[in-house]
């Protein structure tokens, strides 16, 4: 449909395709091979034979990070990524393992890296994507793999992991280089199943294979390293310092999981101050272990999974056998692209009205109940009808599901709104975990009633929580293992009653204005309140944080010291700079930004 919508000056082709909105076709949008005649960059010089480069425009997945038209190729093979790592020395250039670019942060590249700097791309999706059963509790995967095909392999076979992230679409390298995670924690009384771990991914490796420099023949060369060697724990989350490029992992048997999407619990409530009774986030996880929570901004109405152990399918349970379950959620319905669209195009005020559309959306598409749309009435009652509502109750009711466990820990397609988002995690005692939630939840109702007052829209999104466990090194069976040094669950030893993290997100869609002062007074809040004492805070690697009053990843005090503090207890984080240094002294594996922050 090219016909512009409501006044807005964008086409519905136009939201769904940019930046907020957007699908996975910008990913090798104006592709250049190398005899192109507009292909002004000249050609990386001497590259080892067979490597064939091309150009590629680089988005991330909210497009706030972009470079146009840099050099990349396919590595074919681990070895082609050794020759590539001895000429990239040689050559004065950079070499940045690219999986599906599904991050926010500039790991891989910063923002606007011109298309002349010396800087090759390395595609690991297209060849470096094989699994290996290895025995009945590892599997071997290298790490172009995506997260989707290793669950997929893992459930044909029984097994299976306690958490992972909700995208499928996400390579198991930038997983495992950013620490990523789930949401679960063994329920109260529980006991985790064999090889289960509840905090990030990176924690299963068994082993791993990746590219350093031999300091004896001074070359770069393949090195498999096992996790009870000291300077594995410094690979295991690693930024984009290093490059993987095959893993061992620890698996478990799978579960088949139940998911109850709730509804009827208000944020006044799931996220009250400790001591408070009723149905809390804490009373919710002490029950199953896995829960997440979505808050649509400017409304008091989240929305709750919960996930549990269920052997057989419960009576009142709908079976599915394959992941990305909620499809008003994995595609944008029409009425919310349209009303996105007009934000967009300058209407920030309207951000209540797309809370409460994102709500009446997921409970419709969740339960088919119309009652709050036949209540309600205006511009809401106008966006869903007709052909919207006969979207959104296509394919059934979504709201209580079952199934083996991928196909309810995945959940959020390319296709879904494109958001971006802060992200940090608050280590502190389970017991402590509902003063955590209702401290950061009545601050930041606050926070955003205080620039709703002044006429601003700053989020326009909402908040994602999770609950993790921390990473212990125990459940891999390797003696002598330990825990990531760059890991935002790391524990720590001077405080081993802190055995919980909470994970808080911040959507809203890129560019709206004062998100990023919005964002700065919310992370000053976080340390302020966070600071130590009675809980800690770290960032979340792969989102936005250390922002200033117009951009993140920028505010110097943050970058310097206050992040590195946060991992350099029993000097963590100098432990594993210095690891990463003797292991690819020039820096092949780096930018400019990673320069800065691991000095």
């Amino acid at each position: 449909m090219a016909a512009r919508e409501r006044g807005t000056g964008l086409t519905r082709r136009a939201v769904v395709g940019g930046a907020a909105l957007g699908v996975t076709g910008w990913l090798l949008h104006g592709t250049l091979g190398p005899q192109s005649a507009s292909a002004e960059v000249p050609l990386p010089p001497g590259l080892p034979a067979g490597v064939t480069p091309y150009r590629a425009e680089y988005r991330n997945w909210s497009g706030e990070i972009r470079a146009d038209q840099l050099w990349t190729c396919a590595p074919e093979s681990p070895e082609q990524v050794v020759q590539l790592a001895d000429w990239a020395r040689a050559s004065g250039w950079r070499l940045r393992a690219q999986g599906h670019r599904h991050t926010w942060a500039p790991l891989t590249v910063p923002d606007a890296t011109p298309a002349a700097a010396r800087v090759l791309l390395l595609d690991t999706t297209r060849h470096l994507t094989a699994l290996t059963l290895v025995d009945g509790s590892t599997v071997r995967v290298r790490t172009g793999a995506d997260m989707e095909a290793l669950l997929a392999f893992l459930a044909d076979r029984g097994l299976g992991i306690a958490a992972c992230p909700a995208p499928g679409e996400l390579t198991v390298g930038g997983v495992l280089a950013i620490g990523g995670h789930g949401t679960a924690v063994p329920p109260a009384g529980g006991q985790p199943l064999p090889g289960y771990g509840y905090g990030t991914v990176s924690n299963q490796v068994v082993r791993f294979t990746a590219v350093v420099l031999d300091p004896v023949t001074d070359r770069y060369v393949l090195r498999t390293f096992d996790r009870s060697e000291p300077d594995a724990a410094a690979f295991l989350v690693h930024l984009g310092r290093a490059f993987l490029t095959e893993v061992e992992l620890r698996v478990g048997p799978d579960q088949r999981l139940r998911c109850l999407s709730r509804l009827d619990i208000p944020a006044t409530e799931l996220l009250a101050p400790a001591g408070s009774g009723g149905r809390t986030l804490a009373s919710l996880v002490d029950g199953s272990g896995r829960v997440e929570v979505i808050w649509y901004a400017f409304t008091e109405q989240p929305w709750v999974k919960v996930w549990s152990a269920a052997p057989a399918r419960p009576i009142a349970a709908r079976e599915v056998r394959e992941p990305y379950n909620y499809p008003f959620s994995d595609r944008i319905p029409e009425p919310v692209a349209r009303l996105a669209g007009d934000i967009l195009a300058g209407a920030w005020g309207s951000a209540p009205l797309l809370g409460q559309l994102q709500y009446l959306v997921t409970k419709i598409g969740l339960t088919g109940d119309l009652t709050d749309l036949l209540l309600g009435g205006g511009l809401l009652r106008d966006l869903l009808s007709g052909d919207a509502l006969v979207h959104l109750l296509a394919g059934g009711l979504r709201s209580d599901l079952w199934g083996p466990s991928r196909t309810l820990l995945q959940y959020v397609r390319p296709s879904t709104l494109r958001v971006t988002a802060n992200g940090y995690a608050v280590l502190a005692r389970r017991a402590d975990l509902q003063w955590v939630v209702g401290e950061f939840a009545a601050y930041y109702r606050s926070l955003l009633a205080r620039y709703q007052a002044r006429g601003e829209y700053p989020v326009n999104g909402g908040v994602e929580i999770r609950v993790t466990g921390l990473d212990d090194p125990a459940v891999v069976g390797v003696s002598g293992a330990r825990a990531p040094l760059l890991s935002a669950l790391r524990p720590r030893t001077d405080r081993p009653d802190w055995d919980t993290a909470v994970w808080l997100d911040v959507l809203t869609l890129p560019g709206t204005p004062g998100m990023h002062r919005f964002c700065r007074e919310l992370e000053q809040y976080l340390l302020r309140t966070f600071d130590g004492t009675r809980a800690g805070l770290r960032v979340e690697w792969s989102k936005g944080w250390a922002y200033t009053d117009t951009a993140a990843w920028a505010e110097p005090e943050l970058l310097d010291r206050t992040v590195p503090a946060s991992l350099g207890e029993a000097d963590g984080w100098a432990e594993a700079v210095s690891v990463l240094d003797r292991h690819d002294p020039a820096r092949v594996f780096s930018n400019a930004f990673l320069d800065r922050l691991l000095r």
